[in-house]
Parts: structure tokens; C-alpha cells; sequence
């Protein structure tokens, strides 16, 4: 089957019985341009002319569009599906690949219980609902444990422009203060939504997250802290500082217009219990 031909995933669809989940987030990538483009900018050679094989961890692979372009281009391929039928099916419809491991289950388990570890590369198309959880939550291992060096992944737009909105921009928010605690963040291009079937209702972003290990000396507790002081001030983000944190930060601003620097200077200045 040609996993970018909507013609032939509808027709499987169709035949199998199966009803893509919105609660799952499943919308299906149909586009040959976009999927190159997520490869690409995943620094993967065209042709799998990649030495060793790199090891690459995927996140709702669904029918496996993304899968099978891992693949080709000579990745070793973990891949993480929450729909039993989907996980069931994936390494048999693509040949049985022996670089491709599939683990059945929630992926946000998996991060959890460390089966998510030790993978320098994430390249996935992340499920609409949870794709902004299971980004921080596998970025929030760092310091305890090593989260990749690269992360590109396919987001509705409105997460994209918040994992690398800027301060004082109307969309920064916590997500994209946590993720820039550790990673540069570069807009890609945008998919329309008529690249994915079934067609949702807004359109999505390739975004890249690389490392930029400047903050790698930061102790676990004053990163306890710069997740304490900024989850705290973005529930109160209309408020002053000085108002949502009385007696412990003297500050007229609001939380979108402190910069990532700002938050560690109060995050290694203050005491809490």
C-alpha cells in the first residue's frame, strides 16, 4: 500500500473496518513533500547511506507513512502506538523489518518508566491531543536521565507557534519556556490540512528541537525551581509578579516577558521549601 496516497489508506480503511480515533489524535499524514520534509530536517540522508544505523524513536506511527520513510533511509526504528490494531499490524505491513521494534501501549508509560531513554533522535507525526504532554514529559527527564539531542515533529500550528514563541510574544506560554530551557526551537514549514486524512480542522508545523546543552550544569533542585516559578506564574499570567509570587519576587512584569535567562536568575535566587 502507498502510504501517501489517500485513495489507498481510505481503501484499507474501508476494507479493515477501521475508524480513525479523534480521541487518539489520528489523522493520517498524506503528503510525499511533507514527509520528505520531516525527514530532511531530520538530517537523514536520502537512500539510508547512514553508516550505523541511527537509533530513532517514533511516536504514533499509525499506519506507518513516517515508519517506512525511517526505515528507507536507514534508521533502526522504535515505535510507540496506542491503538492495539495499529500496533498489531505495523511491522507485518511493512515486511517485518528487523530494525523496526514496535511497544504496544500509552507512550506517555513509556517515558515514564524509562523505555523512552537513551534514543539521540525523535521523528514523529505526535498525536493532536497528548503531542504537547509527551514533548514536555520526555524533555523533563533531563538532568535525571538523557532525552534526545534532536526532536522534529509534526504539531498543529497553534503548538508550534508557542513551543517557539519568544518573550513578550502574545503566545509564549509555559510549553515553550520549558522546551527552550534546553533546546533551540526552529520552525520548519507548515502541512496543510489537507495533507492528512481525515482532514482536520486547522492546519499543523514540522518543528525542530536541538539541543543547545547550555543549561547542562543546572542542579536538579534549581530545575525544580524553574518549574515551580514558571507553571505558578503562567496559571496567574495576567497577574505582576510581584502579585502571584508576594514576599518571595518584587517584579512589575508578567511571566511572557521574562526571558529563559530571567527564570533561571530567579530560580537560583530564591528559597523554597
Amino acid at each position: 500500500m502507498n502510504l501517501t496516497s489517500p485513495s489507498q489508506v481510505k481503501d484499507w480503511c474501508i476494507k479493515n473496518g477501521f475508524h480513525p480515533n479523534k480521541v487518539l489524535g489520528q489523522n493520517f499524514l498524506i503528503d510525499k513533500n511533507a514527509l520528505d520534509s520531516i525527514l530532511d530536517a531530520a538530517l537523514l540522508p536520502d537512500g539510508g547511506d547512514t553508516g550505523a544505523p541511527v537509533s530513532v524513536l517514533e511516536v504514533g506511527p499509525g499506519l506507518g507513512v513516517l515508519t517506512e520513510g525511517l526505515l528507507e533511509r536507514g534508521c533502526k526504528v522504535t515505535a510507540i502506538e496506542k491503538d492495539p490494531v495499529l500496533a498489531d499490524r505495523l511491522k507485518e505491513s511493512l515486511g517485518n523489518p528487523e530494525n523496526l521494534t514496535v511497544m504496544k501501549g500509552d507512550a506517555l508509560d513509556y517515558i515514564k518508566d524509562g523505555s523512552c531513554d537513551g534514543f539521540s533522535l525523535m521523528v514523529s507525526n505526535l498525536p493532536y491531543q497528548a503531542g504537547t504532554r509527551i514533548l514536555i514529559e520526555l524533555i523533563d527527564r533531563i538532568g535525571r536521565f538523557e532525552a534526545p539531542e534532536t526532536i522534529v515533529v509534526l504539531v498543529q500550528t497553534e503548538v508550534a507557534e508557542r513551543l517557539a514563541a519568544k518573550e513578550g510574544s502574545k503566545t509564549r506560554g509555559l510549553a515553550g519556556v520549558r522546551v527552550q530551557f534546553d533546546y533551540d526551537v526552529q520552525i520548519v514549514r507548515k502541512v496543510a490540512a489537507s495533507c492528512f486524512w481525515p482532514r482536520p480542522e486547522i492546519g499543523s508545523t514540522v518543528v525542530k528541537l536541538v539541543r543547545h546543552h547550555r543549561n547542562d550544569d543546572v542542579g536538579e533542585d534549581v530545575r525544580r525551581k524553574f518549574k515551580w516559578l514558571t507553571k505558578r506564574a503562567f496559571e496567574h499570567r495576567r497577574k505582576q509578579l510581584g502579585s502571584t509570587f508576594k514576599g518571595l519576587i518584587e517584579s512589575t512584569a508578567r511571566a511572557e516577558q521574562l526571558t529563559n535567562e530571567d527564570w533561571l536568575a530567579l530560580a537560583e535566587a530564591i528559597e523554597i521549601g
